[in-house]
C-alpha cells in the first residue's frame, strides 16, 4: 500500500519538514540524510540490505564510560564554525558524543562542568579575540576562572601569519586552560589561512586520541558503507584551488575627476555556477601577480624566468609559479624567518626579536626589497619553498542576488603607493582596477560572513555606517531590503573625502532616499571643510536620533578601516549612549558591550 503525498508515516508533518528544510541547499539536504541514516544505524536499527546514497563511512559504537565532548568555535568570519560543525560530524561518525557550542551563546562558569573540551577560536588583527569569544575570553583570563583539573582539551587556532599576533587568541586559550589546571589531549595547533587540510589532521588526531582511552562498546561497526545506490548529484564546492571562473560584464570607475581615490564597481557574471551568497557575505578573488613585480623579484634573487620549479607533484616555470601561486607583493613574519634561516646575517635575526622594529621594517616592503637588502644565493625552488602561497583578496559584495539574479558586485578601491624607491601596488586591487577588462575571466568562490547579516525580522530597524569601499555591503543591504519589501528602516552614514569626486552610487542613494528605500541619509565628506568631518561626528550630531533606534531594537553595522573608523565609532556610540540615557561611563560602555553580544552590533572591519 503506497502511502499517500500528502502525508508520510510515524505522524510525520509534511508541511513542516518542507518549511524546514526550504531554505537548505541541495548538498546540505545530502548531508543531512547521510547523517540521519548514521544516526539510524548507530542506534542498531539498520535493515539489512537497506541503501543510501551517502551514509557515514564507520558510524562506530560509542566508546564506554567517556564523557560528551564540547566543542567550541569562536569566530568572526565562519571560518572556526565551518571547522567545528566539520568536528562534529567526525565525532558522530566515530560514535563520540558531542555538542557545538558558539562560545558568544557559552555560559562561562560551564567551564568548571566540561570534561572534554575542543577550542576552534580564530584571532582578528593584532591578537584581539573574535567579538563572540571577548566575553568568555576576559573570563577565562580573569580572576573570576575556576580550576580545571578535569578537564582534558586541545585548542586549534586560526591566523593570518601577516599579522604579528599571529593565532594570539588561540594562544591564550591554550595557555591559561594549562594555568587553570587542564590537560592537554594534543598539543595546540596554529593554522594559517588555508586552514582546512590541517584542521582536518587536527579533527582526526584529537578524536583518535578520545576514541583510544575507552572500549569500544561493540567490537565492530554499527554500520558499515552501503553501496548499491546511485549518488545523489551534489552542487560544485568553489574554493581556492577550485575557484569559479567569472566573467567579467562592467569595470566602471565610481570616482569623478580630480580625486585622489581610484574606486571601481565591478559586475561579475554567475550563470551556471551555482554560486549563492546573502547580502554581508564576501566574494574572494584568486590574484595575479604583475609582470613588472615578477621581474623585480627574479632580478633581487638572481634567477632566470626559464629556471624550473616543483609545485604539488608539477614541474612548472618559475615565473609562472611566482605569477599565480606565490605571495610577492607583502612581506610577512613568516617569509622573513624562513628567509633568516638562509642566511648569516644576524641583523635578520636581531630584527625577528625585537617586535618594536619587526612590524617597522615589514610596512610596505615587499619579498624583491628583501633580497635585494639582504642577498644571498638561493635556487630557484628554495625561494618558492621560502614564500608564502598567493593568499586570495576577499571583497565585501555590493549587491543583493534578489535584484540582480546570476550576478555579484565589488566595490574596489585601488592600492597604490611609492616606498623603497619604486612604485607598488596591492595585488589583487590594480589586478581588478588596471589589469580586467569586461569579457575577461576572473577567479572566484563566495566566503560565508554568518556575522554580518540583516536581522531576521524585516521590521528591524538598521543603522549602516561605511567609509570608503566600506559602503559596499550597505548596497547589498538596501537592495535586498527592497526587494523583500522589508518594513524596517534603513539610515545611512557615509564618509569619504570629497562631495564632488568621491560621493561612491549617489544617485541610487538619492533614488532610493526619494522613494523610500532609505528612511534617512548622513554624509561626511572630510576634506570639504577647514576642519575634517567624519562619520563618527555625524553620529554625535544624531545622538538622540541614534539612542532612540536602538532603544527601538535597531543594529548598528560597520564596514571600514579598523584602526581609523572600527575603533573611533564604538568610542563615540558609547558616548552618544552616556549622553541620551544618563548612563555613566562604566555602564554606556556595557550597553555597548551587550549589543554586540546580542549580534545587534556588528562589524566588519579590516
Amino acid at each position: 500500500m503506497s502511502t499517500p503525498t500528502n502525508s508520510l508515516p510515524f505522524g510525520l508533518d509534511p508541511a513542516s519538514l518542507d518549511q524546514q528544510s526550504a531554505t537548505l541547499k541541495p548538498e546540505q539536504l545530502l548531508w543531512l540524510s547521510g547523517y540521519f541514516y548514521g544516526r539510524y544505524a548507530a542506534a542498531g536499527a539498520a535493515p539489512a540490505g537497506a541503501q543510501t546514497a551517502m551514509a557515514p563511512a564507520a558510524v562506530q559504537a560509542a566508546p564506554a564510560a567517556l564523557p560528551p565532548i564540547t566543542i567550541l568555535y569562536g569566530s568572526q568570519t565562519g571560518n572556526a564554525k565551518k571547522v567545528a560543525q566539520l568536528a562534529l560530524e567526525a565525532a558522530t561518525a566515530k560514535g563520540l558524543q558531542a555538542v557545538v557550542k558558539d562560545m558568544n551563546d557559552y555560559a562561562p562558569r560551564q567551564l568548571a562542568q566540561e570534561k572534554l573540551l575542543l577550542v576552534v577560536v580564530s584571532t582578528q588583527g593584532e591578537g584581539e579575540p573574535p567579538i563572540s569569544a571577548e566575553e568568555l575570553h576576559r573570563f577565562l583570563l580573569g580572576k573570576r576562572a575556576p580550576q580545571l583539573p578535569e578537564l582534558r582539551y586541545a585548542v586549534l587556532a586560526l591566523g593570518d601569519q601577516s599579522y604579528l599576533q599571529y593565532c594570539q587568541t588561540g594562544k591564550e586559550f591554550d595557555a591559561r586552560l594549562t594555568e587553570l589546571g587542564g590537560q592537554r589531549l594534543l598539543d595546540r595547533v596554529d593554522v594559517d589561512v588555508a586552514f582546512l587540510p590541517p584542521s582536518k589532521q587536527w579533527i582526526e588526531e584529537v578524536l583518535t586520541n578520545i576514541a583510544a582511552e575507552a572500549a569500544p562498546a561493540a567490537s565492530t561497526s554499527a554500520a558499515a558503507v552501503v553501496t548499491g545506490g546511485a549518488p545523489a548529484p551534489t552542487a560544485p564546492v568553489y574554493s581556492h584551488d577550485h575557484p569559479f571562473e567569472a566573467r567579467v560584464l562592467e569595470s566602471i570607475q565610481l570616482n569623478g575627476r580630480g580625486s585622489t581615490k581610484e574606486t571601481y564597481h565591478l559586475e561579475l557574471d554567475l550563470t551556471d555556477s551555482g554560486l549563492v551568497y546573502q547580502p554581508g557575505d564576501a566574494l574572494a578573488v584568486v590574484p595575479i601577480n604583475e609582470p613588472p613585480l615578477v621581474e623585480h623579484t627574479l632580478r633581487a634573487a638572481g634567477l632566470g624566468e626559464g629556471d624550473t620549479v616543483q609545485l604539488d607533484g608539477k614541474t612548472l616555470p618559475l615565473s609562472t609559479v611566482l605569477t599565480e601561486h606565490r605571495e610577492l607583493s607583502t612581506l610577512t613574519r613568516d617569509v622573513l624567518e624562513r628567509y633568516a634561516s638562509l642566511t648569516e646575517r644576524t641583523e635578520l635575526r636581531e630584527l625577528l626579536a625585537d617586535k618594536t622594529k619587526l612590524q617597522p621594517y615589514l610596512y610596505g616592503r615587499d619579498v624583491a626589497d628583501l633580497l635585494a637588502e639582504y642577498p644571498t644565493e638561493l635556487s630557484a625552488q628554495t625561494l618558492v619553498d621560502t614564500l608564502r602561497p598567493l593568499p586570495t583578496r576577499a571583497y565585501s559584495i555590493a549587491s543583493s542576488l534578489l535584484a540582480h539574479p546570476d550576478e555579484v558586485h565589488l566595490t574596489v578601491g585601488a592600492v597604490r603607493y611609492e616606498a623603497f624607491g619604486r612604485n607598488k601596488q596591492g595585488a589583487c586591487s590594480t589586478f581588478l582596477a588596471d589589469r580586467v577588462q569586461p569579457d575577461d575571466i576572473v577567479r572566484v568562490f563566495v566566503e560565508q560572513n554568518e556575522y554580518f547579516k540583516l536581522p531576521q525580522d524585516q521590521a528591524t530597524d538598521i543603522i549602516m555606517i561605511g567609509a570608503g569601499t566600506g559602503v559596499a555591503p550597505f548596497r547589498a543591504f538596501v537592495e535586498e531590503r527592497v526587494e523583500l519589501g522589508a518594513t524596517g528602516r534603513n539610515w545611512l552614514l557615509f564618509g569619504n573625502p570629497h562631495f564632488t569626486t568621491d560621493f561612491l552610487y549617489q544617485t541610487e542613494w538619492q533614488q532610493y532616499l526619494k522613494k523610500g528605500g532609505l528612511s534617512k541619509l548622513d554624509v561626511a565628506f572630510s576634506r570639504d571643510q577647514a576642519e575634517k568631518l567624519y562619520v563618527q561626528h555625524r553620529l554625535l550630531q544624531n545622538s538622540r536620533q541614534v539612542y532612540e533606534w536602538l532603544e527601538n531594537g535597531a543594529h548598528f553595522y560597520v564596514c571600514g578601516d579598523k584602526a581609523r573608523l572600527g575603533n573611533a565609532l564604538q568610542l563615540a556610540l558609547t558616548e552618544v549612549v552616556q549622553r541620551e540615557s544618563g548612563l555613566n561611563q562604566e555602564a554606556a560602555t556595557d550597553y555597548v558591550r551587550n549589543l554586540r553580544k546580542q549580534r545587534r552590533y556588528l562589524e566588519d572591519v579590516y
